[in-house]
């Protein structure tokens, strides 16, 4: 009896059944769910959950086919999401919630929030005259215009008692923020603290000649970036939305349990980013902005109401909402979010 006849297959058979084989493999991968996901900034030691959820294939597990993209602020996913143009975000949610107010048609949804803290900003100089807040008077800001930092400013300055008359803003790019306060020409800048104070040291600014005012601890209680998506997205594919949330907290937790070898997802993306300075960056992030001791009470990705009812409210004091103020569950979709258990910081 020959081999063909032990297993009932002659040649045709063999070649049928490869057939079969190689469409049952091209229907898995044509069934992988395709997500346009859009950063908030270039790719940075923050970043790296993102990416090794990508590189670990969390989000292949999820049947998901991710393509990550970077943005120039924190303000651009939003624009990005709204216009249908990519499917899910990274970006803050208090511009998101302005937004939203402004564009009452556009439904973009805040799913789960990964800066429990915010890491918005006012960096100066000792040597510029620059420790408090109050300081900036008669002083020049670099504020670059769709920066989230900057679109906190009215409230810090409210918070804080500054009268924004005397504060010279200086609409700077991204890429010569922190070399104008490096060489002088701006006396601070807003920015996100990892970002900021990491640039600014390694262009070799003395760490101790460096002033970190995050927002948060003066006055400025708000979240920060949170993961959002398009309406049309979440309505048609929210198994997919809640997939993406679970392959992303793998990576966060991914990326706290080794930050170094998380890192290397990021450089072997970014061809002038220096290891050691985005490892510094990122476990700033992962300290200040990630898991916060909210974080470890109650887990990643979700938000306390109550909290985000007084934001909305901090919001309103600088920002004229054209509609009803929204309530914390309008502003924030809970629904999407991975079960507790998952959510679990430790």
């Amino acid at each position: 009896m020959g081999i063909q006849n032990i297993f009932g297959l002659g040649r045709t058979g063999l070649v049928v059944g490869a057939t079969l084989a190689a469409t049952l493999l091209h229907g898995a991968a044509s069934a992988q769910t395709a997500i346009k996901f859009s950063l908030d900034f270039k790719f940075e030691g923050p970043s790296a959950p993102f990416l090794v959820a990508i590189d670990k294939g969390y989000f292949k597990a999820e049947g998901l086919d991710v393509t990550i993209d970077t943005a120039a602020g924190s303000l651009e996913p939003i624009n990005r999401v709204a216009a249908g143009t990519y499917d899910m975000g990274f970006g803050d949610i208090n511009s998101l919630i302005k937004f939203r107010d402004a564009n009452p048609n556009v439904a973009v949804k805040a799913v789960y929030m990964i800066y429990n803290k915010p890491a918005f900003s006012i960096v100066g100089r000792k040597s510029r005259g620059v420790t408090t807040p109050k300081d900036l008077e008669g002083k020049k800001l670099g504020a670059p215009a769709p920066d989230g930092a900057y679109a906190q400013w009215k409230i810090f300055v409210q918070a804080n008692g500054i009268d924004a008359s005397k504060v010279k803003i200086e609409n700077v790019g991204f890429p010569v923020r922190e070399p104008m306060l490096q060489n002088g020409q701006v006396d601070a800048i807003t920015g996100f603290s990892f970002s900021s104070f990491i640039n600014l040291k390694s262009m070799g600014v003395p760490a101790d000649d460096i002033v970190v005012m995050l927002m948060a601890d003066h006055g400025v209680n708000l979240y920060g970036n949170t993961i959002m998506v398009s309406p049309k997205f979440a309505a048609e594919k929210p198994e997919a939305v809640k997939g993406f949330l679970r392959a992303l907290t793998k990576g966060i937790k991914e990326t706290l349990r080794d930050p170094s070898g998380a890192v290397d997802s990021v450089i072997k993306r970014n061809d002038v980013a220096k290891k050691d300075v985005e490892l510094e960056r990122l476990r700033m992030a992962l300290r200040e902005n990630f898991v916060t001791n909210e974080v470890k009470t109650n887990g990643f990705g979700g938000v306390d109401n109550a909290r985000l009812e007084k934001a909305i409210e901090q919001i309103a004091l600088t920002y004229d909402f054209k509609n009803p103020k929204p309530k914390a569950t309008d502003a924030f979709d809970a629904s999407f979010l991975p079960s507790a258990a998952d959510r679990r910081a430790n």
